[in-house]
């Protein structure tokens, strides 16, 4: 008997093995695909747009459902077929719109009017269907884009509570990192990260408001653009803080991530934000993607330690490839964005946090069934499945306060502002007589600890978020497997110098990794 038992645990051990070493890569004829090699293929009849979609929709249900079980998309959109029909009767001749026919995901947080609730991740949210589309939804829509499904995020983009683990929430569970699923995926866009790294979509929209688009973007080894705050509207996206949060792609090439900007800008009335945008938004992007972005741009780094020396290496052996491409590079002696107004930065969102969610849960008309924060509190002590990992500190401290009619907060916001922006990288910009700053965007993923939490060891991308200024990510390469990405970021507005830099950077020193899904 004992023998027997040996043998079937021996067979078990096998297919356990073999199951762990799948290639999901190998059939799936779109990997690695961008919008443009998409399209090109629509014009010579190579596929139908119904083709494309039933191909996504059946990679996410072998690689994130069943298979390596990502856990990245938490909602199907379930008439995505029916569009992507409706898409295929339009004559080639008569196709608009950049990305006509492109398969795109949404972070869970963003409004959508059709058969897809719009949750945080949270229980609370499950059967919540918002009244209308996104304002960035409806520009992507008008484009052609097909939107497939939801990806999954740390709940409430993850500020409900302290000890929290980034990519898991009530409502969707544990999203894993595609090239090692026992690491993290970080940041609140940690569904959207996964997802396009695993070729789940062409790519996908995520929101950040501290590090939530470039962290999961640099650990998933993906592009990351998180733009100027109003230059895309953030009506129909669930807040946190109305001074720093904005929505952005999240992409496999820069190229990519600069034809879904120009798509998403726009002023839109109901985000008071994006009237500064006028005249000084694009709504193409694609003039930047030269390979002129590098050659005597003055770049500033710092030489302080990351505090992961295989990071710091990986770094200086990138600045060494920027120096060899004619980059100007200068060693600057202080933080753009000094220890304490960083610090100062969260007890601001604590005030607009809660005005933010209860503005959005009057959106949901009389008949939401969560109307205020002080709801979803209870809601959550009442459903342990929520509070199991971790707790909702956030949300208590934002529901104490009384919001942005705080008598310290007009004054708040001003010293965050000049201290990030006029006294902070403007300053920096001014001082050294720099195009732009770089830094490491994120220290490798991290093996996920649902008792201990997430284990940040540094982000680079805290000045740019509180500033609210442009910041985008690329992959500059590896470490044991693991991806991570280097950091470009400027002034207010600088998106398309940015965009030329990083698409400069990545032309010339490619570093994707395509994930292998490994244990």
């Amino acid at each position: 008997m004992k023998r027997k038992l040996l043998s079937l645990l021996s067979v078990a051990s096998f297919f356990l093995m073999k199951a762990q070493n799948t290639d999901y890569n190998k059939d799936f004829k779109f990997l690695e695909y961008d919008i443009e090699k998409l399209q090109k293929g629509y014009q010579k009849k190579e596929y139908k747009i119904t083709d494309v979609v039933k191909s996504y929709l059946e990679r996410i249900e072998k690689v994130d459902k069943n298979g390596a079980k990502l856990n990245s998309v938490i909602t199907i959109n379930p008439d995505a077929m029916k569009i992507a029909d409706s898409l295929d009767q339009v004559p080639l001749q008569l196709r608009k719109g950049a990305l006509f026919g492109v398969p795109v995901l949404l972070k869970d947080n963003i409004d959508t009017k059709d058969k897809m609730p719009n949750t945080a991740g949270s229980l609370a949210m499950k059967d919540s269907f918002p009244l209308h589309d996104a304002f960035l939804v409806e520009k992507l829509r008008k484009s052609g884009a097909i939107i497939i499904g939801k990806t999954n995020l740390s709940e409430w983009a993850n500020f409900r509570g302290m000890m929290s683990v980034s990519g898991w929430s009530g409502n969707g569970g544990l999203t894993k990192n595609p090239y090692d699923l026992t690491r993290n995926t970080c940041g609140s866009s940690a569904g959207s990260g996964a997802a396009i790294s695993a070729n789940l979509g062409i790519f996908a929209i995520g929101t950040e408001t501290n590090g939530s688009i470039i962290c999961p973007s640099s650990v998933n080894g993906i592009v990351g653009l998180k733009p100027t705050v109003g230059l895309v509207s953030r009506s129909g996206i669930i807040p946190i803080s109305v001074s720093q949060d904005t929505a952005g792609p999240m992409t496999r090439t820069v190229k990519d991530a600069a034809i879904a900007l120009g798509i998403l800008t726009g002023v839109d009335e109901k985000d008071a934000h994006t009237l500064a945008s006028k005249n000084i938004a694009k709504t193409d992007y694609t003039s930047f993607l030269k390979l002129d972005g590098l050659k005597g741009k003055r770049i500033g780094y710092s030489k302080k330690s990351s505090g992961n020396v295989k990071v710091d290496a990986l770094f200086q052996e990138n600045l060494k490839f920027l120096e060899k491409e004619g980059a100007i590079l200068v060693e600057i002696s202080e933080e753009p964005v000094a220890n304490e107004i960083q610090g100062k930065s969260f007890d601001l969102m604590i005030l607009e946090y809660k005005d933010g969610l209860n503005n959005y849960f009057k959106s949901l008309g009389q008949n939401a069934k969560i109307k205020s924060v002080e709801e979803l509190i209870e809601f959550n002590k009442n459903n342990p499945e929520e509070m199991k990992y971790f707790k909702q500190e956030f949300l208590e401290m934002t529901q104490a306060t009384k919001g942005m009619q705080d008598e310290n907060y007009a004054k708040l916001l001003k010293e965050i502002q000049e201290g990030s922006r006029k006294n902070g990288i403007d300053a920096t910009l001014k001082k050294y007589q720099l195009d732009a700053l770089i830094a490491a965007s994120t220290s490798p993923a991290w093996k996920t600890d649902m008792v201990n939490g997430d284990n940040y060891i540094f982000e680079g991308s805290g000045a740019a978020a509180i500033a609210g200024y442009p910041s985008i990510t690329v992959p500059m390469g590896n470490i044991d497997g693991l991806p991570v990405g280097i950091l470009f970021y400027a002034e207010a507005w600088s998106e398309g110098k940015l965009i030329n830099m990083a698409y400069t950077f990545e032309q010339k020193n490619p570093q994707r990794l395509v994930p292998q899904f490994k244990n």
